[in-house]
Formats: structure tokens, sequence, C-alpha cells
């Protein structure tokens, strides 16, 4: 006999907060000792009746129908449904609906139509061929755990994916390799600290599913971009021990790495994919929204058919109350539940679109977000493009938000590598305009939204397109293994092979590579913004010219961490410029470079002499002096780039400060010329001359 009858648990329901949820204080099932009662509420505007199929530990499957629908909610109370069940949703066959407190009998999953996705389920559970929920308790001692809530201006992101982060690791147990647990070993810790980021930004690891076309290939979707569930983490980055012992183990072993990495005051941060589902265009599975209410979950043009700014086939309706709340609530538990630091929104246009399709950075969704006590403690980033009309949004997003900035990526790229093609082949390259702008923070870019240079999150490359090594290896894409016919992937990469394509042993040509990988490096930690290094770019990862490796779960994504002299060269490199970028930062102002009038920026020639027009804009003159620091800071940096082919003999600056001995002295920290090791620690005189290598940048300190 049920517990309480079925008028009692109308009467008891709530139709909020949606998912599964403990029912409410005054309930008749809470006088239940076992906990087995559960208030059910799930938005489905397009269904009539609603059931739920669930399956408690141990126990066979069972049918009920919500009884109540409250503005598109139905919801009721489940009897039966503990912690650790197993749950679907389906809209019931055109027969009645069965009561709530009468469950079939002998419910045979495999003989039915396929369960939906519960869009508040908690974990994914893949067994047997379904796909199912399951209702999760959620306990984990955090201990004393904090966020390290590093300010924006010392924060250096590092972009990686868990499973290829560690899938070699040579120090890390194999059970562990390529799972959550494997990003909190100790070995991995230690290297992360050593190289000085601050911030792990994970690629997606919401729940996903493979997009048919790639299982048809033999292929999986490696980055993740196609998710399925925005509150489950992805089962298939946990131990295999995890996974065996179910979601929560799956959910603790996220929740250690978290915890550990903050220990290491490295702090957290997610990519994730609100733009668009997993079930696609309408030819897609059938996963979850589209059987619930598509009209209502997925932005349509008002006759049933899918608006799609994201390439992907459908585009989550923003305009509708119901998918801002879910996305608001998903953020918000990651926050609380799994203690995320912050997040990068993919396609974070499609997010802000609004009645009529076009980009608002008023939109209710970024309001909501900026309102909220919860989020707006958070690191948010956009990529701030999507795929539609007038979805180039980059520098247009409000306070608060930070943008990856394609103008200085294309900018470093096009100064340290199309331009020296052009150079190398007898012709001309760029002037040093685009380069200084985009290394003091793209400022023009970033006003007009009333945000500072710390609006610009800086990168040369990013998990999208080539890697480091590849840029100065490949002047083409080389995409055969995705089985496009190498159709796919950007072709306007900016790159330059140097002379041989992919890779080679000629020694010169692999100086020469070397020394552009230096420079884009050295060029991303002394720009003003927060910088952004992708994974095994500081070691020369290579994808050997794959720069769309999307559905490549294989070696050639997975970082190898075998030590090579050149590997070494580049970490080490790597090392130096985030370490004298510190330095730098930790002799400024707290508010530096946030107050204008309290920083400066002065641009000299290679004479030492204030640059004029004539040299910003003369593509002959690719020389050029930066000082920068503070009027209160009293200290300054200086940058010397000779982007030209020969090298050249500059004036450095004449300073009125002086140091403690009354002597004016510049002292060279890096020269990412192959005279660094000889040469670092010379010091000159203010007005003094040095030698700057042909294509190198110079680092100097007061």
């Amino acid at each position: 006999m049920p517990l309480i009858d079925a008028a009692s648990t109308v009467d008891a329901s709530r139709a909020f907060p949606l998912g599964i949820t403990v029912p409410v204080t005054g309930s008749p099932a809470m006088d239940d000792p076992q906990g087995a009662f559960a208030n059910v509420a799930v938005y489905a505007p397009g269904v009539t009746t609603l059931e739920i199929a669930y399956q408690a530990p141990g126990g066979s499957w069972q049918v009920k129908t919500l009884p109540n629908v409250t503005d598109g909610v139905h919801h009721g109370i489940v009897e039966g449904i503990p912690f650790g069940s197993r749950y679907g949703l389906r809209a019931s066959p055109d027969h009645e609906a069965l009561p709530l407190s009468m469950p079939t009998a002998d419910f045979d999953l495999a003989g039915e139509q396929p369960l939906l996705l519960d869009p508040y389920g908690r974990a994914v559970d893949a067994r047997d061929g379904f796909i199912t929920n399951v209702r999760m308790a959620g306990d984990f001692d955090w201990g004393a755990d904090r966020s390290p809530h590093v300010p924006w201006r010392n924060t250096i992101v590092y972009e990686a994916h868990v499973r290829g982060q560690t899938r070699l690791h040579p120090d890390i147990p194999e059970e562990l390799r390529g799972t959550y647990a494997g990003m909190a070993h100790p070995a991995l810790i230690e290297y992360l600290v050593a190289l000085g980021i601050t911030s792990v930004q994970l690629l997606p690891v919401h729940f996903h599913v493979d997009e048919p076309h790639l299982q048809n290939l033999g292929l999986t979707n490696y980055w993740g971009y196609n998710t399925a569930a925005f509150f489950a983490p992805h089962p298939g980055y946990a131990t295999e021990a995890a996974q065996a012992a179910g979601p929560e183990a799956v959910q603790d072993e996220f929740k250690a790495m978290v915890k550990v990495l903050h220990v290491a005051g490295i702090e957290v941060i997610l990519d994730v994919v609100y733009n668009h589902t997993a079930e696609g265009g309408t030819d897609g599975p059938t996963l979850s929204f589209r059987g619930l209410g598509e009209l209502q979950y997925y932005r349509n043009d008002g006759h049933g058919k899918y608006v799609d700014t994201t390439g992907c086939g459908n585009s989550l309706n923003f305009g509708e109350p119901r998918v801002v709340q879910l996305v608001l609530d998903s953020l918000r538990y990651w926050v609380t539940e799994f203690h995320i630091d912050g997040f990068r929104f993919d396609l974070a246009v499609t997010l802000c679109r609004n009645a009529a399709n076009e980009f608002d950075p008023r939109h209710p969704f970024l309001v909501a977000v900026a309102a909220d006590p919860v989020l707006s403690a958070t690191k948010l980033i956009a990529e701030p493009w999507d795929v539609g009309d007038g979805g180039w949004q980059t520098g247009r997003f409000p306070a608060g938000w930070v943008d990856w900035n394609d103008h200085f990526r294309d900018a470093l790229r096009s100064f340290w590598l199309a331009d020296r093609a052009a150079i190398d082949a007898g012709g001309h390259g760029g002037s040093v305009a685009r380069l200084a702008d985009a290394l003091s923070g793209s400022a023009g870019l970033f006003e007009p939204s009333g945000r500072s240079r710390l609006a610009s999150l800086n990168f040369i490359t990013a998990h999208d397109g080539f890697t480091l090594a590849d840029l100065v290896s490949y002047d083409r894409k080389h995409n055969e293994a995705n089985g496009e016919q190498n159709r796919d992937g950007h072709s306007d990469n900016r790159s330059y092979n140097h002379g041989f394509e992919g890779p080679t042993e000629h020694e010169e040509i692999l100086a020469r590579r070397a020394q552009t990988s230096r420079n884009l490096m050295a060029s991303l930690m002394i720009s003003l913004g927060v910088p952004m290094i992708t994974a095994g770019d500081e070691i020369g990862r290579t994808q050997q010219g794959n720069n769309n490796a999307y559905c490549q779960d294989n070696p050639l994504t997975w970082i190898d961490w075998t030590t090579t002299p050149e590997s070494h060269a580049m970490l080490r490199t790597t090392k130096r410029v985030i370490r004298l970028r510190k330095e730098f930062l930790a002799n400024q102002p707290h508010h530096y470079p946030v107050r204008e009038k309290q920083a400066y920026f002065h641009w000299f020639d290679a004479d030492g002499h204030p640059m004029s027009a004539d040299s910003w804009h003369d593509p002959r003159h690719r020389v050029v002096q930066l000082l920068l620091g503070s009027d209160d800071g009293h200290v300054a940096g200086l940058v010397v780039v000779n982007g030209g082919a020969g090298d050249v003999k500059v004036t450095l600056p004449i300073l009125s400060n002086e140091d403690g001995k009354g002597h004016r002295l510049f002292e060279l920290r890096l020269t990412t010329s192959e005279f660094h090791d000889r040469r670092q620690g010379v010091r000159f005189s203010y007005g003094e001359r040095d030698v700057v290598q042909a294509n190198t940048i110079n680092i100097y300190r007061t």
C-alpha cells in the first residue's frame, strides 16, 4: 500500500523547483523515514501528459504519470524513487493516463519508446543501450575548500582537455590517466604550479554524445561540444573504478579534482555549451528538449523551422524565460555544488540574441547574470561570436565579462608569421601599428562597452585551430583524418612553415621555428589583458597540421610528455616570460592597468624618439620600443620588438627616474634570440645603444 493517497499527492506536489527534489515541508511524504518520495517537476509545454519511468536500486522498472500541470510544468510526488534510482521521461501514449498511485507492473524498458532525459537531471547513466538520469544525493566533504579568487589582472588561463592532458603522462598511474583523478595527480599539480598558470579552463565536461555522422565514421566528439545534459558531469572522464561504482563516485572524483586544484591555488573554469544541444537539427536524435517542447526550447521562425546561429542544427531559445532559467540554474549548480570558479561560454552571442535575433548587450540573460549574487562573483568569459547574421561582437559584452580577443590573435599571427613569410619571399610585411594596439590591450575595442584592457582575453592559439608548434610548421591545414576530405577547419590561419611543410630535421628551419614560437609566447605574456595558453604549447605539442581535431581522441590530440631538447627549451622560455609578467605586475598598484591616468605606455622608435605617424604606418619600420608602468608604481618595463629581417642597433629611451645609486640603468631580463643565456643580466644606461637581433624581442627592467 502506498503511504499516501492520490488526492494528497496531487495537493502536495509543486511546480518548483524543477527536477527531482525532496518534497516540501508539510507534505505527507515528509513523514517517510526512508526518503523514497520525490517531488518531480519538468517543464514540458509540448506534451499533454508526461510520465516518469524509474527503477530503484535493485528493483524493477515502474512508470507513473505526473498528474498536475502548472504553466507548462508537469509535476507530482512520486513514491519509491530513492537516491540512486535511474529514471527517464516520456510523453504518455494516447490511452488514458495511469493514476499516480498505481505503478505499471513489470514495465519493460526495452519494449518501450526511448526515455527522455530530465533537463535538470544531476547525473546520466548509459547502460543496457539506454541513457537515463540518476537521482543524486550530492554529499561530499569539501572541508575548508575556498575559491582562489585570482584577480583578473593576475590571471593566466591554461586551456586543457581532461582526457588529453594526462592520457600519456608517464608519472601518472595508468588507471588514472585521462581522468578527473589524473588532473588532480601530484605530478600534474606540481607541473602546473611550476609553469606559473593560475586558472585551468577545461574543455566541456557536461555529459555529451557523439554526432551520428561521427559514429558512422568510427570517430567520437573528442572536444565534447555536443552537450546533452547541462547538470551532469561526463562519466567517460572518470576512472573505470568510479564509473563502475556509479554516478555518485563519478561526481566525487570530479569534486576531488576541483578541491586539489584549489589547494594548489589554481582556479577551475569550465567551457560550457549552452548555445545548442546534441539533438541537432530536426533530423537529429530526440534525447530530451525536442520531446518536451521544441517550440519553446529552440529558436524558430514562428512556423516551426529552426533558426540556427550555431552551425550545429539548433539554437537554444534565449527569448524563452524558462530557457534562461535553465541555464542560470545550471551555472549556479556548478558553482555551489562543484565549487567552479568561472565559465567560458561557447558561441556566447547566441545566448544574447533578442526576439529579432539580434545581439543585445543588455539581454535579460546578461542582466540576470550580473544581478545574481553567485554568478556575478565568478569569472565570465565570452567567445564573442556565432555563425548567425551579426555574429561577430568582440568588445561589445558588458562589464563583468571578458572577451576572447580575435583581434589580438590575428595581429600577432600577422606580424610574426604572415609578415615574415612575405619578407622572406622578398616582399614587405605590415607596420607595427596593429601589433602595438594588441600588446597594449586593444583599448579602443573595449572602451565603448565601458570596460578596460582587462576585458581582453589574449590568445594566439586555442583548442580550435593550429597548435603553436603547427603555426610555425605548416602553411596549410591537414585534416584528412577527420573524414571530410580536408574541407573542415579554417583555411585563413596566418601560419608560416618557415620554408618546409611539416616535420623536418633541417637545423636552420628548426631554429627559425623555435625563435618564432618564443616571439609569440613572449608577446602573449607581455601584453596587457588576460593571457591564455593552450595546453601543450609550452612544450611544442603538434597535431601534425590538423587544425580541427575535434574528433581525434588519440595520440594526435593527447599531450606527448616525451622530453626533447626542443620541448625543454620551449618550456624554459614559457616559464621565464610568465615569471617576468608576474614580477612586473607585483610592483604595480593593484588597480594597474585599469585607471588610464595612472598607467603609462610610451612608444619609441629605434632611435629612442617618440613614434611619429610615419613610423607607425610605414611597413619598412618594424622596430618599436614600449615603455610601460604606472606613475605611482616607480617601476618600468621596456619591451623592444624587432620584426625586421636584420639586426638593429636601438637607442634605449632616456628616463627621469633613478635607482638608489644614482645610475640610470636598464637590465636585460630576456631575449628571444639564441643569445639569451649569454646576455641575460647585461645592463645599459638610459640612452645607451643595444643590438636587437632580427625577428626577436628584448625585455628589460629598470
